[in-house]
């Protein structure tokens, strides 16, 4: 072979080498970035991503004093130790020593601390230890509703965060009973939650004495469409059934008190229109003639008495895998008319996926529950 030939030859490699190369360099700067791992982020608790985070508590019976510790009562206490100015809470009960100090801490700190709770309450001395310690400190606490109860379960820090949901700040709510609780960030929903709570606190105007306005019911927040609303001056209920009848496939809800019969008459509606429906009730007094448990239990659907040995405390509705219904609002009418209550409805299908795996957890237990 000649020399020329031979460098011929070379040069061609060098060529096909060289395009292979620019080839390569080519499929990668067009392919996606990749992220490092195959699990995509968490739904709503990975860092500096999240506006909302979701809590649940574990029951686990026999339930051991051992087993007492990573509860909702952490998670609240850490949520209160961030106030700089300002905590209000209204909260049915209270027992937890790390969530009464955290106040007294906001207290010491110099933020304005108010309370407000069920009369009943505290003019119990087996229920009232807590609020009793608070007074002692020179915060004021209200007790209010001697129609009802004041049942409202919520927490607003520096009238910016709320705290809320199905959760009492109780050892047997946080280590024994299912329940939920939702912290948002958002100055807007803050101001609702503000608002209803200087109606009791500063007016001490309660359940039928209050009266409708200084709230925003529809709000978006981070793109998140979420109506709030409180009972009984919003007429919580007329708010409920709308969104029921519209499901188009799917509900599920857990329910600890299910007496109103407008929503139980949605229900069993959508589920003769072909819309599947779950449903898992407290055991007490879910066999009463009150309850909707009988009547949805003869219509064939796919509705259980709950298999915790203490109690199943939600007051939950998922909707078509979008839609969550939640708060402190028992589906009742005494928690339309009577008793001061608070509601979210939010449309977020990160939201109803967290609560959608915690009904699959609440359910599955109703199917085969522990041994007593």
């Amino acid at each position: 072979m000649s020399f020329s030939t031979k460098m011929l030859l070379i040069s061609a490699v060098v060529i096909i080498g060289i395009c292979l190369i620019i080839g390569i360099i080519g499929v990668i700067l067009l392919l996606p970035p990749q992220t490092s791992g195959a699990t995509p982020p968490p739904v709503t608790s990975a860092p500096g991503n999240s506006w909302y985070q979701v809590y649940f508590t574990s029951p686990i019976f026999p339930d051991k004093i051992a087993d007492h510790h990573g509860g909702l009562d952490e998670n609240l206490t850490a949520f209160i130790n961030t106030a700089q100015t300002s905590v209000d809470m209204a909260i049915y009960q209270l027992d937890l020593p790390n969530v009464t100090q955290a106040i007294l801490d906001a207290k010491k700190r110099g933020a304005t601390v108010r309370v407000v709770t069920d009369i009943d309450i505290l003019n119990d001395a087996k229920e009232n230890p807590s609020f009793k310690q608070f007074q002692a400190a020179g915060i004021t606490v209200i007790g209010g509703n001697t129609s009802g109860i004041m049942h409202n379960k919520f927490v607003v820090v520096d009238k910016a965060a709320v705290w809320l949901g199905s959760w009492n700040f109780t050892t047997n709510d946080t280590y024994r009973y299912n329940n939920n609780g939702l912290s948002i960030q958002s100055k807007e929903l803050a101001q609702n939650y503000t608002a209803t709570f200087e109606k009791m606190f500063v007016d001490k105007k309660f359940a039928g004495q209050r009266k409708a306005g200084g709230t925003t019911s529809k709000l978006t927040i981070n793109g998140i469409t979420i109506e709030n609303y409180f009972a009984p001056e919003d007429k919580v209920v007329d708010k409920i059934v709308p969104r029921l009848q519209a499901a188009g496939q799917k509900i599920d809800f857990m329910a600890y008190s299910f007496t109103e019969d407008k929503i139980g008459q949605a229900i069993l509606a959508r589920a003769g229109a072909g819309v599947t429906v779950r449903g898992v009730f407290e055991n007490t007094g879910s066999e009463t003639q009150f309850s909707e448990y009988s009547g949805m239990k003869k219509a064939g659907l796919d509705v259980w008495q709950d298999g915790n040995p203490y109690l199943m405390h939600h007051k939950v509705f998922v909707i078509d895998d979008k839609t969550v219904i939640l708060g402190s609002f028992n589906f009742s009418v005494n928690a339309n008319t009577d008793n001061d209550e608070n509601l979210l409805i939010v449309d977020d299908p990160a939201l109803a996926a967290q609560f959608t795996a915690e009904f699959g957890r609440v359910y599955a237990t109703a199917k085969n529950p522990p041994k007593k």
